[in-house]
């Protein structure tokens, strides 16, 4: 019986692709709309605002020609919940209820064993440090903090908070025992370094540790707090083989299945604002690392959200940062909403000093729109009493309004404008107005002011022009397109070709195209795509399925697909002699030169 990637037998693997069709698998996290024999939508992957993610029914494949991303159902699936490759397949079984082998006694095999190891000491020191904080006299310190700041035994239970002694060695001693290799440890963020270079220590000291765990509730790093004055106050892991802080939100893997039901995330600043706010009753909320939000952040809440809901700290530091959050999260084309948290307090703050019921339906349920907070925030910039402060406090926040496509919403805000500060509502919509034609006349050429391009590939609101590929290269890409149709090219090209295809990528899909037929298997794009296990070869495989090669062939086409595939060798030969040709004339040896002309000649003939 042969096996699949990580020895998943390829019986599995052909019964998960047989029962994920790929439109019900894309369609649970993208809306889909029929165009011809091609489902289109807006790519869970990258931000844009004009479909280019193509889902091709008959193929049962994925492909978006603006990031490139492609492949079948459980390529998406690895893409879109960050999985490898048995991960997906295990869970993709599972959901279809098909056998997985374990049930039949053959172990699925980690592709990467390094991982593995590392996944398990997490595992085992996270249990470690919860045990310590809970069942020992070092851990009373912190156990006392943790109550003092609200937390109960539940939650400390559920997010298996823990503590890392003063000690500098009790994890070194730890993990030692149980045969981990400790430089592999101190490169997965556990360990450091000695300053002397001798051994390992603690990374974390007296602190009150966090696990952080992917997307699939394995931990992967931590976050520690410090009890004392000590610096820093928080402790991150460094990044890692398994931790990505661009790509890592803490607690999403408890808290997805509330966002896929409601979908909408609360995104908060810190591990314990995320904490108190569960046990408030916010089941959707996660927290970024300690970071910035990137672009992969937004990508990935993309996939599960239609609205983000941003509760940071009522300071001016948490203010600011949800300000410069705004941008990011609304070039992506994602509904935002914003917690407005009253005296400075932060969430974890207010739930203690106020109690659930009143930061559900005060903070969470009164969150307001996007250009509401700008209104909000820019007013603390300004002095109102004073008429220069109302007069520059107008001039920032009237392009804010004006920027709004919906008029019936730049009345509602104008409206608010002029009975607060006691204006004209005439006069600021004129103003608004003449604001709105200057914006409109600033546009470039063919964009379209109620809805520009919002992603980085459109800068201009203009897809750039595609490459032009040379009559070699397409000529390739035809034939790999034909041979994924029919096994009778394959072998045609296999006797007269072979692997002397002149891009590496192509020959290496065709050696897997050879070795797919003589296993007496059919054309099937998707089943073969699960055989390479190579992203670069999947991308590539993805962008020539998609060419819209007619299935009907002759030999005298494949024999000039051939015919111009072999020319290049013959034309890099000559563009040689060429250049020794004149490095014989450069350097006076005539006759030389002339004896190198006549084999060119020749050779073009040919």
């Amino acid at each position: 019986m042969s096996a699949g990637q990580g020895n998943i037998p390829e019986k599995v693997i052909d019964s998960v692709l047989e029962h994920n069709d790929i439109v019900d698998t894309v369609s649970k996290y993208v809306h889909l709309t029929k165009q011809g024999k091609y489902m289109k939508g807006l790519c869970p992957f990258h931000s844009e605002k004009t479909p280019s993610f193509t889902v091709t029914p008959e193929r049962q494949i994925f492909y978006c020609y603006g990031c490139g991303k492609g492949g079948n159902s459980i390529k998406f699936m690895m893409e879109i919940e960050a999985l490898s490759f048995p991960e997906a397949v295990k869970m993709m079984a599972e959901e279809s209820h098909i056998e997985m082998p374990e049930i039949q006694g053959v172990a699925v095999a980690s592709s990467n064993p390094e991982r593995e190891r590392l996944l398990q000491a997490y595992e085992w020191t996270s249990k470690f440090f919860h045990y310590l904080l809970k069942n020992t006299e070092h851990g009373k310190p912190a156990m006392d903090y943790l109550r003092s700041r609200g937390f109960s035994d539940k939650m400390i239970d559920q997010f298996q908070i823990g503590y890392a002694p003063e000690s500098w060695n009790t994890l070194v001693q730890f993990l030692t025992k149980r045969s981990f290799d400790l430089e592999e440890m101190e490169k997965g963020g556990l360990l450091s370094t000695r300053s002397d270079g001798t051994g390992f220590i603690d990374r974390f000291r007296d602190r009150v540790m966090f696990p952080i765990s992917d997307r699939n509730g394995r931990v992967i790093a931590f976050g520690g707090r410090v009890l004392g004055d000590g610096q820093p106050k928080y402790l991150n892991s460094p990044e890692s083989k398994l931790f990505n802080k661009s790509r890592t939100l803490y607690n999403l893997h408890q808290a997805k299945s509330s966002i896929r039901k409601l979908r909408q995330i609360v995104l908060f600043e810190g591990y314990g604002d995320t904490i108190s706010a569960w046990e408030a009753g916010v089941h959707n909320g996660v927290a970024t690392m300690g970071t910035s939000l990137t672009e992969s952040h937004v990508s990935m809440m993309k996939t599960m959200a239609d609205e983000i809901l941003i509760c940071f700290d009522g300071d001016r530091a948490g203010q600011s940062s949800a300000m410069k959050n705004i941008p990011l999260l609304e070039s992506a084309g994602i509904r935002i909403k914003i917690a407005i948290l009253s005296d400075g307090l932060d969430p974890d703050d207010f739930v203690r000093k106020y109690g659930s019921e009143r930061f559900m339906s005060q903070i969470i349920d009164g969150a307001v729109s996007t250009t509401k907070f700008k209104l909000i925030y820019l007013k603390k910039n300004h002095i109102l009493l004073e008429e220069d402060g109302k007069i520059s406090y107008l001039k920032e926040v009237l392009p804010i309004i004006a920027a709004l496509s919906s008029s019936t919403e730049r009345e509602v805000y104008l409206r608010e404008l002029s009975s607060e500060h006691q204006l004209s509502y005439e006069s600021l919509k004129q103003d608004c107005n003449l604001i709105r034609q200057t914006m409109q006349k600033n546009m470039p050429d063919g964009d379209n002011f109620e809805d520009g391009w919002n992603n980085g590939r459109h800068k201009k609101g203009r897809i750039p022009a595609p490459t032009l590929l040379p009559a070699y290269h397409t000529a390739e890409r035809r034939l790999l397109s034909l041979m994924l149709q029919d096994s009778e090219v394959a072998q045609y090209v296999g006797e007269r070709l072979g692997d002397a295809f002149n891009i590496d990528d192509h020959a290496a899909i065709a050696a897997y195209l050879y070795a797919y037929y003589a296993q007496g298997k059919h054309p099937d794009i998707s089943r073969f795509m699960s055989s390479l296990h190579d992203d670069r070869l999947e991308k590539t495989l993805s962008s020539i399925s998609m060419m819209d090669t007619p299935r009907d062939w002759n030999i005298e086409v494949l024999d000039d697909y051939i015919r111009e595939i072999h020319k290049v060798p013959q034309q890099v030969h000559v563009e040689r002699k060429k250049e020794e040709m004149m490095n014989a004339e450069r350097s006076g040896d005539f006759l030389r030169a002339a004896q190198i002309g006549s084999e060119i000649i020749a050779l073009e003939r040919q």
